[in-house]
């Protein structure tokens, strides 16, 4: 009788398994995450002393962060967290990384071109923007995302340590909180921020 129950039970657990397997995976669909809008439009040039725009990025699934290279405190986290990124998402082509210096006075193409190379950038799409100050911190405004000059912060800048996410078609996407409130950006300083946006950028990928 006990053999005939344990039968019985295993079945049921079966069945369940082959219900509930694709119920989890699909918890999550690229319809699932919010449309916050279209990003911003920009021209910047790269480390590489190459203009790239929002174009480059067509059809890419990419993270945008503003950053500088001599940023003292947050950014040495964000740098780690994207090389993280890159390292998740390597040799796939539609992957980016658009990095924009608040900095562009020190952060010419030249020093962009070394501190890409100290981090070990690799992706071809992972691109270390600079240009004008005013459009950069005009850009970041739009993004909604923090940036400013503080003489008194450390390294002379203070900036969000967010990452925004954009899809293939140009938007910017994001997942809920657990209130259902759209979260807009991932924290690019904690492990679980990181997290997030690894799981996300696989969903738009379909990965």
């Amino acid at each position: 009788m006990k053999d005939k129950s344990y039968i019985w039970i295993s079945l049921v657990v079966l069945v369940f398994g082959i219900w509930a397997v694709p119920k989890i995976i699909d918890r999550f669909k690229p319809a699932d995450l919010h449309i916050m809008g279209k990003a911003p439009s920009f021209e910047l040039t790269n480390q590489d002393n190459v203009l790239i725009s929002e174009e480059n990025y067509k059809g890419k699934v990419y993270v945008v962060e503003f950053f500088f290279a001599n940023c003292p405190t947050i950014c040495p986290i964000m740098n780690e967290n994207m090389l993280k990124l890159q390292k998740e998402f390597y040799g796939n082509m539609k992957f980016g990384i658009a990095s924009i210096t608040i900095d562009p006075t020190n952060d010419t193409v030249e020093a962009l071109k070394a501190h890409a190379q100290d981090l070990g950038v690799k992706n071809p799409y992972w691109y270390m923007l600079t240009g004008d100050s005013k459009y950069i911190y005009d850009l970041a405004a739009q993004f909604n995302l923090y940036t400013g000059v503080n003489p008194e912060a450390p390294g002379g800048f203070e900036h969000s340590g967010l990452f925004a996410l954009i899809d293939q078609d140009g938007n910017i996407r994001c997942r809920e909180d657990e209130f259902g409130n759209p979260i807009l950006y991932y924290d690019g300083t904690t492990d679980q921020g990181l997290e997030m946006i690894k799981e996300d950028i696989k969903l738009l990928l379909g990965n």
